[in-house]
């Protein structure tokens, strides 16, 4: 129950108060800790639960419950308070905020703008547990270029997070056309993706839910579509509404984008506390890695996001030093995972996590101690192969390169 927020609800429609319960049921992150029918117990329901925040449907009657939203405001100061109703007029909206309501939404609730308030109001205040934010974490994993990992590091971090009891995670596969994520943990998917984004117009929790295939490991997948033609269905306004419900069920969504950078990918990334950026120790990646850079700073924020990852670190003497990359890409390699190429092949193979397959492996406590850095578990020391190497400040001979390939622009 660490990452959960607490409600209290008040209307006195059943219909409309039994509707909004549903739907936030329906959320893993959610606790409704009271329901409430009169407006005239609400003061003492909330005094006695203690809700982060109540709920307030003003409609049966508006000024009632106005005058509850200014009782709660000196009463339970601490209780953050949202007020419904189906009039989206300015003057009452206004009436409402001044009353002491945090936010307003109005009236047939659409799922993303509740969650959208729910976060504010958590987020704008501060609310968390044990010191910990009780927003959902979202992780977008890309690679460099082809064939460097990404979705082993996208899969066996989702595994990682999902073996915490505290957790709950799932995994989407944004690599429309080849994705593998399915292989990975030796699934057959009953629905994918296209399935979701064509019934976007009613998508709700317990459909989404419905999607998604459920692994040993307690990790929820939703695979990429089985036909070609089907990755046309998905837009960029599908992968929003999906993103955002997930969030509100799931403390943890990781998302193995594909390595077009398309549309899709930006609002996977646009949506993401972390962009985990893989890449080797050669030319080609290092190139791509200052190149994505320079391209991700014209987006306010993104560039701040990504977090450069270097897989199969010591896969033979010809590798770019470390350091010498660091100071070609002017940004700090944020983690390592030693090369263990007949290890990662078993657990491909095999379809088995690296957490299940190899548990002590070298290559394992580097994918473990990403995931626990990423989710604010580790405490910051370097483990075997892993840690996060000092930045370099000096630009060296790669960097001259990059240059004279792009004109003499350098890098960013």
């Amino acid at each position: 129950m660490s990452n959960v927020l607490r409600l209290a609800i008040v209307d006195p429609n059943d219909a409309s108060r039994d509707q909004l319960k549903s739907m936030l049921l329906s959320m893993d992150t959610i606790w409704l800790e009271a329901e409430c029918s009169r407006y005239e117990f609400f003061v003492d329901v909330v005094g006695q639960t203690n809700p982060d925040i109540g709920i307030v449907a003003i409609d049966n009657d508006v000024e009632k419950g106005l005058a509850l939203v200014e009782d709660l405001r000196q009463n339970s100061p601490d209780c953050n308070i949202l007020v419904l109703s189906t009039s989206s007029d300015g003057q009452l909206i206004l009436q409402a905020m001044r009353a002491g309501a945090k936010e307003f939404l109005t009236q047939p609730i659409r799922v993303e703008d509740l969650i959208g308030a729910l976060e504010r109001v958590s987020n704008q205040h501060g609310n968390a547990v044990d010191g910990k934010s009780r927003g959902s974490s979202v992780i977008a994993v890309g690679g460099a270029t082809g064939g460097v990992g990404s979705t082993s590091v996208a899969v066996n971090i989702a595994c990682r997070l999902a073996a915490d009891d505290r957790n709950t995670v799932v995994l989407v596969d944004l690599d429309l056309s080849l994705g593998d994520a399915d292989v990975f943990l030796d699934t057959i998917p009953d629905y994918t993706l296209a399935d979701v984004a064509q019934n976007i117009s009613r998508l709700d929790f317990s459909l989404l839910k419905r999607s998604l295939t459920k692994h040993s490991s307690g990790l929820y997948l939703l695979p990429r579509p089985v036909q070609l033609q089907d990755t046309a269905l998905i837009k960029p306004q599908d992968l929003h509404r999906v993103i955002g419900l997930l969030k509100a069920t799931f403390t943890h969504l990781v998302i193995d984008m594909s390595k077009s950078f398309s549309s899709l990918d930006m609002e996977a990334m646009e949506a993401a506390n972390h962009i985990l950026l893989v890449s080797q120790l050669d030319l080609p990646c290092l190139r791509n890695v200052v190149r994505l850079l320079m391209s991700l700073d014209e987006v306010d924020g993104m560039k701040d996001k990504v977090r450069v990852i270097v897989n199969r670190a010591g896969l033979d003497n010809g590798q770019i030093s470390l350091k010498k990359a660091q100071e070609t890409i002017g940004k700090d390699i944020f983690w390592k995972i030693p090369n263990d190429y007949q290890t990662m092949v078993e657990v491909r193979n095999n379809g088995i996590p690296l957490i299940e397959q190899a548990p002590k492996a070298s290559i394992t406590q580097a994918v473990n101690g990403l995931a626990d850095k990423l989710s604010g578990n580790h405490d910051d020391e370097d483990i075997r192969d892993g840690g996060t190497p000092a930045q370099a400040k000096s630009s060296g001979g790669l960097s001259r390169l990059f240059g004279s390939i792009w004109g003499g622009k350098g890098n960013s």
